[in-house]
């Protein structure tokens, strides 16, 4: 690989995004240091799913480019012997046709067919798929950046010029509202429930003809369900009457999954912009500022697309 000439980087924001750019540089020969005001586990990126599909991201153009070079290493991640927390699950992905699939996809996902009437009553997409147990994979990103020489520190910080470095990377996520600021990024809710998984082994995405969507996930610590898009909604308490609603729902899918025993309850707010930011910028003081934030539900879809690049933007 490549070294890239030596210089001291911080990249703020411990997310998914956050983790995967600092690491990406860090293998690259740079000094890193990664400025995260919660640890790993406590961040938005810990509450996702989560599955890999380019969910709720703009452009679509270039998310499905970063999705498709993400999909490449989760697959590496999940063939090695590593304990990255990467599996490739096979299920539905509920209301998209082949022919939608395969216009983006064009047979880089092997085995895509339409799904058949007893694996889901409607249109849909039967795929196999990284899903990611970030609860696993956080920690690794964390360690393997730790082993490429970086270093993890926890701070808070009012305004991005607080970062001491010739080079800063800005992958706060919904933080950036405030810190660039850009009152663009918005929050959008998502609530899930983590119940006692009753022996379902593939995943399943769907979407009701009144737009509420639907999906489970079984993940070595329960089958998650989800879920919720909420916009502009900030709370992070769990709503019992909406955690009700994602049962029933799941249920309606999976009549096994009702009664299963409810094991945890999960909120997390996407950081959701108009369109990714992903380019270069400037300080006040000159230095220069990389944007990598914005990725809606699709961080993890997306992170090591969006890591190389910005790693490319750091390099000019």
């Amino acid at each position: 690989m490549t070294r890239e000439p030596s210089g001291e980087i911080v990249v703020v924001g411990g997310g998914v995004i956050g983790l995967t750019t600092a690491l990406v540089l860090a293998e690259r020969g740079r000094r890193v240091r990664v400025w995260t005001r919660d640890a790993v586990e406590a961040t938005t990126s810990a509450v996702a799913g989560a599955l890999w599909w380019p969910y709720r991201i703009e452009p679509v153009a270039a998310a499905r480019v970063w999705a498709l070079r993400s999909l490449e290493v989760y697959e590496e991640l999940a063939a090695g012997a590593e304990p990255a927390g990467v599996r490739m699950v096979e299920g539905v992905q509920g209301e998209v046709r082949v022919d939608e699939a395969d216009a983006w996809l064009a047979g880089r996902v092997p085995g895509l067919r339409a799904a058949t009437a007893g694996e889901y009553a409607g249109t849909g997409l039967w795929a196999r798929l990284p899903l990611i147990d970030m609860p696993a994979h956080l920690p690794w990103l964390r360690e393997r950046f730790v082993a490429a020489g970086g270093v993890v520190e926890t701070r808070t910080v009012s305004a991005l010029a607080e970062a001491d470095a010739p080079v800063v990377v800005n992958c706060t996520g919904l933080a950036a509202r405030e810190l660039v600021p850009d009152p663009s990024v918005r929050p959008v809710r998502g609530q899930l429930v983590v119940v006692e998984n009753p022996g379902i082994d593939t995943w399943l995405v769907s979407t009701d003809a009144a737009g509420e969507h639907a999906y489970l996930f079984p993940q070595p610590g329960g089958l998650v369900l989800g879920g919720t898009s909420e916009e502009d909604a900030w709370s992070l308490e769990p709503d019992p009457a909406t955690a009700e609603a994602i049962v029933r729902r799941c249920s309606a899918l999976k009549p096994e999954i009702a009664g299963a025993r409810v094991l945890r309850h999960r909120v997390g707010l996407r950081p959701t912009r108009p369109a990714v930011r992903l380019e270069r910028d400037t300080l006040p003081d000159g230095r220069l500022l990389v944007h990598n934030y914005g990725h809606g539900g699709a961080g993890i879809t997306v992170a090591w697309g969006c890591a190389e690049e910005a790693a490319r933007l750091v390099a000019g």
